[in-house]
């Protein structure tokens, strides 16, 4: 018989209702196996049609009642060579395109995946263990298996260098020895961070891949998740020293007063003059020189202890920073130049475990001294009223060791606000 005629009968006789399931679970076997011809291949609840084949392949009849039929891989490869001149391999291969290998592909990405966590691992970040556990939780949750399957495995490499550029990560930004013009030291602009680690200033914008790894190390490295709303995302940068927008990172004060000529500095003295609650901007910090008057300065978490204060302090209280919630780049800024000023700060956040790395962090970083943040202080505090479960992985208190195993006893958060008298009369000027 010519060719293709063979080849038409073969297309239109493997394409029937007889053949089709027959063929595919034939083709899901091989696949899975590498091509090896061994074993057999079942159909669930046959047709008629199908059993007619069946029994055609194999010599062998199966009753109408049969539930299920078993055709062995060398009988089809041996039928289909005979009746169309191709084994089952090549037969496939003509009907459908050729078959995957999936064991090979298996190696392959494995091995990939190896190298992509290999250089990965040669950051000299790799010995910090909030990087470590990075890796080791998006190796295991399949990201980095989706980034090696979509070739996207580059992303991997360029997440790590916006972390090792990150300003918190280095003791010098790239580019300027002391600063990027118009920015303070320890700060860098979103679109500047990556440009430096990808070459692509757009890189970094909310949703993009490359965000999304990176916001997963930096929650790591903070012992929390990745939060969902835009403002604790933007937080989450902040908190190590990158800014979207150094108008919308702002830190809202009290009775802080500055020195200094410049126009920010007059808007603070007359703000603390009259007691005023007062925002700024980390871009205001940045533009103009502002220096603390304050030599002692309190730090609180929540705005509802700055607005106590003020209605019922008024310019009589001691200067008071409201971090709300994870302190942003503005407040770091702020804070870090009046400590270089001279300035003592006295801290305290919510007794919860945020508020543990929030205090943690703020000890290291600019040697705060504690405000009623003890495990007395807690304790006593539980006792006044009810309380909300402690949420979210456990953390130290550093400062107080015994702190956090009070909380962790107890299960019990505790927020600032219960302590309100007793903070408004630290805060009352002698």
């Amino acid at each position: 018989m010519p060719a293709e005629r063979r080849e038409h009968r073969e297309h239109d006789e493997l394409q029937g209702e007889g053949w089709s399931r027959l063929l595919a679970a034939a083709r899901r076997r091989l696949e899975r196996t590498g091509g090896a011809l061994d074993g057999d291949i079942g159909l669930a609840r046959p047709s008629e049609a199908e059993r007619r084949t069946v029994i055609g392949i194999t010599g062998r009849y199966r009753a109408e009642t049969a539930q299920r039929l078993a055709v062995p891989l060398r009988d089809l490869d041996g039928y289909l060579h005979d009746r169309y001149g191709t084994g089952l391999l090549a037969t496939l291969g003509r009907l459908h395109g050729p078959l995957r290998d999936r064991p090979a592909e298996r190696a392959d990405e494995e091995v990939r995946r190896e190298h992509a966590l290999k250089s990965a691992h040669s950051s000299r970040l790799a010995g910090q263990g909030w990087f470590a556990a990075w890796l080791e939780r998006i190796a295991a949750d399949g990201t980095l298996t989706r980034l090696v399957r979509r070739g996207d495995t580059p992303l991997l490499d360029a997440a790590v260098r916006v972390l090792e550029r990150l300003p918190g990560d280095r003791e010098r930004l790239p580019g300027d020895r002391d600063r990027i013009p118009g920015h303070p030291v320890g700060v860098v602009p979103l679109p500047v961070l990556a440009e430096w680690a990808t070459g692509d200033t757009k890189a970094l914008v909310p949703g993009t891949p490359l965000e999304q790894l990176v916001l997963r190390a930096l929650a790591q490295r903070r012992g929390g998740d990745v939060p969902r709303e835009r403002a604790g995302r933007r937080a989450l940068w902040e908190s190590a020293g990158a800014v979207a927008d150094d108008l919308a990172s702002q830190v809202l004060v009290l009775n802080i007063g500055a020195e200094g000529s410049a126009v920010v500095c007059d808007w603070l003295r007359d703000a603390a003059d009259f007691g005023i609650p007062f925002r700024l901007t980390l871009h205001q910090l940045a533009t103009d020189h502002v220096v603390p008057a304050a030599r002692t300065i309190f730090v609180c978490e929540n705005p509802a202890v700055l607005r106590a204060a003020a209605g019922e302090l008024q310019d009589t209280g001691a200067a008071l920073v409201c971090t709300e919630g994870v302190p942003s780049a503005a407040c770091h800024k702020l804070l870090g130049d009046a400590v270089r000023a001279g300035a003592r700060l006295h801290w305290r956040a919510d007794f919860d475990w945020a508020g543990l790395r929030i205090t943690a962090d703020a000890v290291a970083r600019h040697g705060a001294r504690l405000w009623r943040m003890t495990a007395a202080d807690y304790t006593a505090a539980l006792g006044r009223g009810e309380s909300t479960p402690l949420a979210g992985p456990p953390t130290a208190s550093p400062w107080d060791p015994e702190l956090a195993r009070a909380m962790e006893k107890s299960g019990s958060a505790v927020m600032e606000e219960r302590l309100l008298p007793a903070l408004l009369s630290d805060l009352t000027r002698t």
